[in-house]
């Protein structure tokens, strides 16, 4: 099984690349984001937690995102791997991830961060808010969430590269330049 991690501050491209290795590698893709999302959609009543949570700019507790993933994880015994996009955050999560796939019989094969600049993810944010209007794209709530990124979530990054499982990728340039670095790693990993 190949499972990825796809590891990038917000606007850093991890939803467009990861549509692009779904299509090549048919993996499936969970993106917390995504199962927040729907959460809140269907106002489920961790909808309405989560709801709360993204609005004040914080991160959803562990507990809460463990459980969706392994719920996504559950539903697809078929999947021939995952991506995982906007997760772990945290080293404990990463930890968490870990002891969840072991207990599946499985692990995560390789992590790929997408560097990129805080000016353009600003830049790019600022560009999708005018499309999509997602709520947390605002510049406020956006701040703190690249601040909690470059603060908090790339301590996960040693975590990975101690085991021998990080890569770096410029984030910045042409998508599908971007996309022939990382699938020349995801084909590595997979051999």
């Amino acid at each position: 099984m190949l499972n990825l991690v796809l590891f990038g501050p917000p606007g850093a491209g991890k939803g467009t690349q990861s549509q692009k290795l779904i299509e090549r590698y048919q993996l499936v893709h969970i993106s917390t984001g995504d199962l927040f999302r729907a959460h809140i959609s269907n106002q489920t009543e961790l909808g309405q937690r989560v709801s709360k949570l993204i609005a004040d700019g914080e991160l959803v507790p562990d507990s809460i995102t463990i459980a969706m993933l392994e719920e996504e994880i559950v539903k697809n015994p078929e999947a021939k791997g995952f991506i995982f996009d906007g997760f772990p955050r945290t080293v404990a999560q990463a930890e968490a991830l870990d002891r969840f796939l072991e207990s599946k019989g499985t692990a995560i094969a390789g992590v790929i961060a997408l560097d990129v600049t805080e000016e353009e993810l600003t830049a790019r944010i600022a560009k999708r808010k005018a499309v999509s209007n997602r709520a947390d794209d605002d510049s406020e709530k956006l701040k703190k969430r690249i601040e909690e990124y470059f603060s908090k979530t790339i301590h996960v990054l040693p975590y990975y590269e101690n085991q021998g499982k990080l890569a770096k990728v410029n984030g910045i340039g042409n998508i599908d330049a971007i996309f022939g670095e990382i699938t020349d790693i995801v084909d590595r990993l997979k051999n």
